[in-house]
């Protein structure tokens, strides 16, 4: 901002500058036009003696309007030193102003330098961390394995349970069967020792619920059986 109002005020100073030359240059032409009048007016004054007394006066004139003119150049010539020396001022203020931003371009390029230093170390530290990211993609993957792996055993785990539970219920239904059967052989056996009397309703129910929960539990074996069938083969397709 600084510079560019020294720029202003050195523009300034130089249109007065052109201002006051071409003053100059007008009253040369006009003090060289006046020579010319006078050389004009002294060939009138000597083919017309006559009018002697209004040449005289009319030279006295121009000789007055010859000398302020000659007081104006002098104080434009005062004028344009002053804007001269001026301008040389400015020059110098616009020489330092000059250095100073060479400085600041100097500093600028240093900043810049040390930018594309920070930003190498960037990409490099980008980089890094890529590898970071595919390492941990990598760790991700083989947790995600781990976890598949797990989530098969705990399957297989759970299948074994409830094959086992399956067992443990099968096992149940074979030992009411045997308790059926033992109660049946039981009630066969007091009936035919006893033969028919009172304690032949008693056998005849003992014999009948035995009977029952042979088919009963013979069923539910079967079932359990199928049941463990389709579990085993699930574990074997895993």
């Amino acid at each position: 901002m600084q510079q560019s109002t020294d720029n202003a005020k050195t523009d300034n100073a130089l249109d007065g500058l052109r201002s006051l030359m071409a003053r100059s240059v007008e009253l040369q032409e006009q003090e060289t036009r006046i020579g010319s009048d006078l050389a004009d007016m002294a060939r009138t004054r000597t083919e017309s003696t006559s009018s002697l007394l209004g040449f005289a006066s009319t030279t006295n004139e121009y000789s007055k309007h010859q000398t302020a003119m000659a007081e104006e150049r002098t104080a434009l010539t005062r004028e344009q030193t002053r804007l001269s020396t001026r301008s040389t001022e400015l020059g110098g203020i616009r020489t330092d102003l000059s250095r100073e931003r060479t400085t600041l371009a100097n500093q600028r390029t240093d900043l810049s330098v040390h930018r594309t230093n920070l930003a190498g170390d960037r990409t490099t530290l980008a980089r890094e961390r890529t590898g970071l990211s595919h390492r941990r993609t990598d760790l991700a993957q083989a947790r995600t394995t781990l976890a598949e792996g797990r989530n098969r055993f705990a399957e297989r785990r759970t299948g074994l349970s409830t094959l086992r539970t399956e067992l443990a219920r099968a096992r149940t239904y074979l030992a009411l069967i045997r308790t059926g059967l033992a109660f049946l052989v039981l009630g066969i056996s007091l009936f035919r020792y006893f033969g028919l009397s009172w304690w032949s309703v008693f056998d005849g129910v003992l014999a009948a619920s035995s009977a029952l929960v042979i088919v009963w539990a013979g069923r539910g074996y079967f079932l359990t059986t199928h049941r463990m069938k389709k579990i085993d083969a699930l574990l074997t397709a895993q």
